[in-house]
């Protein structure tokens, strides 16, 4: 494999940054092992069409094929392990004063790797919550119903995540943009940058006056005006990156 090149501009404008955002996608995700949400529609499963499986509409049809569905997806995550790219940005918040990780995975793979900054946009899919009070429930009583209930209420429980036709969490998204636009250096790592809100952070973050860095192996609609392109996986260009920082 031929070794990644890290412009020296690039190096400098990161040791000198104090505040850095990252925005991360399912490029990072897929690299250990995770299907993207339209991989995830295999097997069994590929007679399913998104709204089948992550609507609200869907849960209120069929709960049990929803959290079946999930609980498959569940079981993929669970084998997954946080991989060099993971890693590499908890060894970068170390680094920098101010660091925020804004995730649209929704794995907890960032926190596995010991990313403690981390700002989920569409949840995680290892938690649990009350489909009527939406508060997390870590336990219940396992009867063999599917979904189980919420020991509270009794309503369903249903995952941790962000449906179709749901909107973002208002809080999360509120860090998200106020992290985009006070930083110095937005990287944005493995993310096709098309799916809005999301996909604004990084042009709000240059507009802002950030230097953008996007990692990812194919353009995306970022490509052409990001201040840095880094062509290739995360697990390897992130690495180097840090490499590159750590030289004298």
């Amino acid at each position: 494999m031929n070794a990644v090149a890290i412009p020296a501009a690039l190096v400098a404008r990161l040791r000198a940054a104090r505040r850095v955002a990252v925005l991360s996608g399912a490029g990072i995700s897929a690299e250990s092992g995770v299907p993207t949400f339209r991989d995830a529609q295999t097997g069994l499963w590929a007679r399913y069409r998104p709204e089948d499986l992550a609507t609200p509409a869907a849960f209120a049809r069929d709960p049990q094929l929803v959290w079946d569905w999930y609980a498959w997806r569940r079981e993929r995550v669970a084998q997954a392990q946080p991989n060099p790219g993971h890693r590499a940005l908890v060894a970068l918040e170390g680094r920098v004063a101010a660091f925020t990780l804004i995730t649209q995975n929704v794995d907890g793979l960032h926190r596995r790797a010991g990313s403690r900054r981390v700002i989920e946009l569409h949840g995680d899919i290892t938690r649990s919550v009350c489909s009527v009070e939406r508060c997390e429930v870590g336990a219940w009583d396992d009867t063999g119903e599917r979904p189980p209930r919420c020991p509270a209420c009794g309503a369903p429980l249903r995952p941790d995540v962000v449906w179709f036709g749901e909107a973002l969490p208002r809080a999360a998204l509120a860090a998200a943009q106020a992290a985009a636009e006070s930083c110095e250096v937005f990287l944005c790592v493995g993310t096709s940058t098309v799916v809005y809100p999301a996909a604004e952070l990084p042009f709000a973050a240059q507009r802002s006056g950030a230097c953008v860095v996007e990692v990812n192996p194919d353009a995306t609609p970022l490509s052409s005006s990001a201040d840095f392109r880094l062509p290739g996986p995360a697990g390897t260009v992130l690495p180097a990156l840090l490499a590159a920082l750590d030289a004298t």
